[in-house]
């Protein structure tokens, strides 16, 4: 047994997803701007700088890591050929009852808990911006499992960027109260009720 290897470094890995991704056509911009349409219209001033922050972050978690490796090998494998049939027609065609790919896609999810996975099941049905490219099977490339990968990075930086919304909004001190009434939760009568 030849045990002459280098190990793998945390950064080694962390860049290996990057480039893959990369070498896929995915941008973390591209990824940012799917977190931008999950939140948008829950924190109408968020900026796709801090969106591309979170998906950033979300891509250092080795759970991440991991299943962006595995799902991008395994999409290539099938682009070559190297997987037996059936599955192989399986993976090529994505069917529709063939739910590895988004089992897959959950170990991203529950790093962020659940608004994570409602996130996903929204991006994943609706599929809008680079989701749209990656799923339409057209070409040699196949995106099976990377569809939903990506999905699922964004659905957990959007989970992630709420979280910390919340957290900021129960840090930040209570504005004035701008009713002229010292007590909002009494009636104010200028007259007597009938």
């Amino acid at each position: 047994m030849d045990n002459d290897f280098t190990p793998v470094t945390e950064e080694m890995i962390h860049q290996t997803t990057l480039t893959w991704l990369n070498e896929r056509g995915v941008t973390l911009d591209s990824i940012a701007e799917l977190v931008y349409v999950l939140q948008h219209s829950f924190f109408p001033d968020i900026t796709l700088t801090e969106c591309l922050e979170h998906v950033q972050h979300v891509l250092t978690k080795r759970e991440v890591q991991n299943a962006v490796m595995t799902g991008i090998q395994l999409d290539i494998l099938a682009e070559k050929n190297l997987i037996q049939e059936p599955l192989m027609d399986i993976i090529r065609r994505d069917e529709g009852l063939y739910g590895v790919d988004e089992t897959l896609a959950t170990a991203i999810l529950n790093v962020y808990g659940s608004i994570g996975l409602t996130n996903f099941g929204y991006i994943d049905r609706v599929k809008p911006l680079i989701l749209s490219r990656l799923n339409n099977h057209q070409g040699s490339e196949i995106h099976t499992f990377l569809d939903d990968i990506v999905g699922a990075i964004a659905a957990a930086g959007a989970a992630r960027l709420s979280h910390n919304r919340k957290q900021q909004h129960e840090t930040e001190p209570p504005l004035p109260n701008p009713s002229p009434y010292p007590n909002e939760n009494i009636l104010y009568f200028s007259q007597k009720p009938f």
